[in-house]
C-alpha cells in the first residue's frame, strides 16, 4: 500500500470515474486502473463498484477512503513540520473567497502579501460558501475568507474583522430623508437583494427577521453585482444594503448612503481552515497580514452580528 495509491482511490471517490480521476491525478487512465487493481488484489477486496454508473464505493471501501483522507492528510503533514522547522513559508496555497468580500478585500492585503512571501504559489478561487465548505472538507482548498458563522464541525473559524451592512438609499425613497437607519426601518420586500447563493443575500433577509422575501415583489431579480442593484435604485425601484467596505470603494455620489444606528449590523468575516491545519504556517502568515491592513479600514466594535446562514 502506497500514499500514491490512495491518493488515486481518493481521486475515484470524488469524481466516480477512472477517466477523470485520472487527468486530475495527472496519469494516465491505465496507470490509475492498475495501481488501484493492485491495492484491490492486497487487501483481497473491492474498494469500487464498477458495475455502476457512475461509479460506487462498495461498504467496505467507504471504510477505506475515509481512513484514507486521514493517512493522506497526516502524511502531508510531515512536509509541513519540516518547514515550519526551517522556518520555511512557502508552497502552493489555495485560498477561496465568497464573491462578496473579493473585490474590495482582495486588493487590500494581496500585493503587500506576495512581497512579503514571495515564495507562496497563491491560487485564488471565487467561490459560494457551500462551495467553499465543500473544497475545504475534500481538501481542494487550504483556506478560504467568508461571512460566518458556518457552525461546520470539521472546521476552524478565525474571525478577522466585522463589517457593517450600508444602506444605499436613493433621493425618492421614503427613508432617504433619515440621516441614519435602524433594523426597524427595514421593508424586505423594498429591498433589492442579490441572487440566490450568496451569503450576504443570505445575511439581508435574516437581518430583515422574515422568511416571505418575495412574496409582493413587483418583478424578481437575480443578480451577482452590487452595481445593479445600486442601478435599480436609483431609478426607484427599491432601496439596497451594501458592505461597509463595498460602500467605501463607491465610485459614484455617495449621498445615497445611510449608516445603521449602534449597534451596527454587521458580518463577522473569518479566516477558515480545517482542524488538520496543514500549511498552518502560510494560513498564520495570511491572518496576520489581512489584520494588519484591514485594521485602519474598519474600526467598528458596537455592532450586533447577523448569521449569514439561512433561516
Amino acid at each position: 500500500m502506497t500514499i500514491t495509491q490512495l491518493n488515486y482511490v481518493l481521486a475515484v471517490a470524488e469524481y466516480q470515474n477512472f477517466t477523470k480521476a485520472a487527468e486530475h491525478s495527472y496519469v494516465t487512465q491505465p496507470t490509475l486502473s492498475m495501481q488501484i487493481q493492485k491495492l484491490e488484489e492486497e487487501l483481497a477486496v473491492k474498494i469500487f463498484d464498477r458495475t455502476k454508473k457512475p461509479i460506487e464505493l462498495t461498504e467496505v471501501g467507504k471504510k477505506i477512503v475515509s481512513q484514507a483522507k486521514n493517512i493522506v492528510n497526516e502524511s502531508n503533514r510531515i512536509s509541513d513540520i519540516i518547514d515550519q522547522e526551517k522556518g520555511f513559508v512557502g508552497g502552493e496555497y489555495k485560498i477561496g473567497i465568497i464573491p462578496t468580500i473579493m473585490p474590495t478585500l482582495l486588493p487590500m492585503f494581496l500585493k503587500t502579501f506576495i512581497e512579503k512571501y514571495p515564495k507562496v504559489e497563491l491560487k485564488i478561487k471565487e467561490l459560494t460558501t457551500p462551495e467553499i465548505i465543500k473544497q475545504l472538507n475534500e481538501g481542494h482548498i487550504d483556506a478560504a475568507l467568508a461571512a460566518t458563522p458556518l457552525e461546520d464541525e470539521n472546521l476552524i473559524e478565525t474571525p478577522l474583522y466585522y463589517e457593517p451592512f450600508v444602506g444605499y438609499i436613493p433621493e425618492n425613497h421614503r427613508l432617504n430623508p433619515e440621516k441614519t437607519i435602524t433594523i426597524e426601518d427595514l421593508d424586505l420586500q423594498d429591498i433589492l437583494l442579490l441572487e440566490d447563493g450568496h451569503c450576504f443575500r443570505d445575511g439581508v433577509i435574516n437581518l430583515c427577521n422574515t422568511r416571505n422575501n418575495q412574496q409582493t415583489k413587483k418583478f424578481q431579480l437575480e443578480s451577482g453585482s452590487f452595481e445593479t442593484l445600486t442601478k435599480l435604485a436609483d431609478e426607484g425601484l427599491g432601496m439596497t444594503l451594501l458592505p461597509y467596505l463595498h460602500s467605501k470603494q463607491m465610485n459614484c455620489n455617495k449621498e445615497p448612503l445611510r449608516h445603521f444606528k449602534d449597534p451596527k449590523p454587521a458580518r463577522e468575516v473569518s479566516l477558515l481552515y480545517t482542524k488538520s491545519k496543514l500549511k498552518i504556517q502560510i494560513t498564520i502568515a495570511l491572518k496576520e497580514t489581512i489584520e494588519a491592513v484591514i485594521r485602519g479600514a474598519i474600526a467598528f466594535h458596537d455592532v450586533k452580528i447577523i448569521s449569514p446562514k439561512k433561516h
